[in-house]
């Protein structure tokens, strides 16, 4: 029998893997009826225009799988045994209205999206994906991961993994013991560890043990939508809380509730870190008030200003704090992995509520992170990420203060992988998440993190987007939020501040020249730290940014053509910049080229300014 096969050059998997992908799928879907003859190798490589050896190699492990027949001097024909034991499978057309309308009555819960909006599958072929937890490739260990996995599937280990049992992998558990709690300031017992299939499990195994129609939890709002979702569920009273940049405001709002979930390290999905002060009284109001914290730290290493907090467990001594975490998803594609660290008695708890839902984790992925951890890598992959992550996020940061310094502000906060960018209020996020897209430019609305769904549209004035640096290399950052610059200018329809209909006339070389020399000029970034910046007589310029002043630079300015220029050694990419100045009072207002207003400061008096021009 004759059957069209298609094959995709541009496909990752060999053009032998498609081969034997497309027959697999016509044989399991009737397209090859069980019996049936063929096509001959012969004819089929003239026909995909392939090596008849690419051919042969597929249709010999077809055979050795058991879905082909190889009969002397007849040919190959469909196993007739190989659909044994499965019911009719068959493509079926989508289903018609009735029947989804039928379903939508059956159904007892419903409306629980997590999450609205999702990314394309396809997120990989833009150029500029700004999204926070997805992974490029080059980050995954895939040679350490393999050794670990074979390590894992040795002869004495194979017999370990495939035990049926609802206890973890011990080796797992003794290297998060010893290896990676002790980090966050956390000693444990064996028995107040549990294993889960990552955040998202362990917030549905805590919530449903922990809360129901009279339980009164607080979350951060915005706050995670799996939480939220699974608190849904269980029927909850949810008592959203708001967030300021420490965090969780801890005030009287929370006095009634019973339980208290945070995510200190790096707020989800603002990104901010929550203070030592705050932790502290975070756990004074939780023994006063007889309450239980669910702490989430999964990002709890990636500091890059600052050195990391302490768990909020680890100045726990009542065991109030229910500590849960993952293992990077970044590890190895598809792997779920995290652990909740609890009294033992929630975690018995917790382990039979697992064992009715999903079960524990696989075996085998437990311990192929174990022998990971063991090794060493874990250790060597984590400071790996942390110093990528680092120089992606800090070059993020430096291109939205460089490209949209009079546009945007972002939240202080010391690290993480994401920022929340607040952009101009007569701007649709909603438009500009859609046409970045068309342009190659992916980045995530934040509507769905907030507990009022039509928050944006009573806040009109707080349009938001996240932007974050896991899935993009760091020579794609700048270049994407220049595009992205260009974009937000054209869609926001504001009236930009030009020098055509700026009150004041620019200066002259020699009065810009008598105003700034010697002066010294105080701004702000996007991110919201302040920024001094002395311009010397000697035309040497030293700038200092941040609240204890701990980012640096030098450069040189100078007067050429009526305009002032600029040139940091590390700071706006090191390159030369002129501006037009407009002066009125004490503010200082820089125009470029095309005479659009880019950035304003503040001149601190000073014995060359005796004079005020405008």
């Amino acid at each position: 029998m004759e059957f069209l096969i298609s094959l995709d050059p541009e496909s990752n998997l060999s053009l032998q893997h498609q081969i034997r992908q497309k027959l697999v799928e016509a044989i399991l879907s009737g397209a090859l009826p069980a019996g049936e003859r063929l096509v001959s190798s012969r004819k089929l490589c003239q026909q995909l225009k392939v090596s008849r050896n690419t051919v042969v190699l597929a249709f010999s492990q077809l055979v050795d799988e058991g879905y082909l027949l190889s009969r002397e001097r007849s040919g190959l024909f469909v196993n007739t045994k190989i659909l044994e034991g499965r019911i009719g499978y068959s493509v079926k057309p989508s289903e018609p209205k009735v029947e989804r309308q039928r379903w939508q009555k059956k159904i007892k819960i419903s409306g629980l999206d997590a999450q609205r909006f999702t990314f394309p599958d396809d997120w990989q072929n833009h150029p500029y994906p700004f999204i926070d937890g997805y992974f490029d490739a080059s980050l995954y260990p895939v040679a350490q991961w393999q050794e670990a996995s074979r390590l894992a599937f040795g002869a004495l280990q194979t017999h370990q993994i495939a035990a049926e049992s609802d206890a973890d992998d011990p080796m797992l558990i003794n290297e998060i013991r010893t290896k990676i709690l002790p980090r966050r300031g956390i000693s444990a017992n064996r028995d107040e560890i549990l294993i889960t299939s990552g955040s998202h499990h362990a917030i549905y195994l805590l919530a449903n043990l922990l809360s129901n129609k009279r339980t009164r939890v607080a979350m951060e709002d915005p706050g995670s939508p799996a939480l939220r979702s699974s608190l849904t569920l269980t029927r909850s009273i949810i008592q959203p809380q708001p967030i300021d940049e420490h965090g969780l405001i801890i005030d009287d709002r929370l006095n009634d509730c019973d339980l208290i979930f945070v995510t200190p390290s790096h707020q989800l999905p603002t990104a901010v870190t929550m203070p030592m002060e705050r932790r502290k009284q975070l756990i004074e109001q939780a023994r006063r008030l007889d309450q239980l914290i669910i702490e989430d730290d999964s990002e709890c290493e990636r500091n890059y200003l600052a050195a990391p907090q302490p768990a909020i467990r680890s100045l726990d001594d009542e065991n109030r704090v229910i500590y849960l975490s993952s293992l990077p998803k970044a590890l190895a594609p598809g792997l779920g992995l995290g652990f909740i660290v609890a009294a033992p008695s929630l975690i018995k708890e917790a382990r039979r509520l697992r064992r009715l839902m999903v079960g524990n984790p696989p075996k085998s992925n437990q311990r192929t992170a174990a022998f990971f951890i063991s090794l060493g890598h874990y250790d060597a992959f984590m400071s790996r990420i942390n110093k990528i992550f680092s120089q992606r996020w800090n070059a993020l940061r430096d291109a939205l203060n460089h490209y949209l310094p009079d546009s945007i502000k972002t939240i202080p906060n010391q690290g993480g992988t994401a920022f929340w960018v607040s952009c101009p209020a007569q701007l649709s996020v909603q438009d500009l998440v859609s046409e970045a897209a068309k342009s190659g430019i992916l980045i995530e609305p934040v509507a769905d993190y907030y507990s009022d769904p039509e928050y944006f549209q009573n806040h009109a004035d707080e349009q938001c987007f996240r932007m974050g640096v896991t899935s993009l290399d760091e020579s794609k950052i700048r270049p994407g939020v220049k595009k992205l610059a260009e974009l937000i200018r054209e869609l926001s329809g504001k009236q930009w501040l030009t020098l055509e209909n700026h009150p004041y006339k620019p200066l002259s070389g020699e009065q810009i020249r008598a105003q700034l020399t010697g002066a010294t000029l105080l701004t702000k970034t996007v991110y919201g730290a302040p920024c001094t910046i002395e311009l010397k007589m000697n035309g040497e310029m030293v700038g200092c940014a941040g609240h204890a002043d701990e980012e640096h630079d030098t450069g040189n300015w100078w007067i050429e053509d009526n305009r002032w220029f600029r040139q940091w050694e590390d700071w706006a990419y090191g390159e030369k910049l002129g501006f037009y100045v407009t002066v009125h009072e004490n503010r200082i207002s820089w125009f470029n080229q095309n005479g659009r207003i880019i950035d304003t400061a503040v001149i601190k008096q000073n014995a060359s300014s005796k004079t005020q021009l405008v």
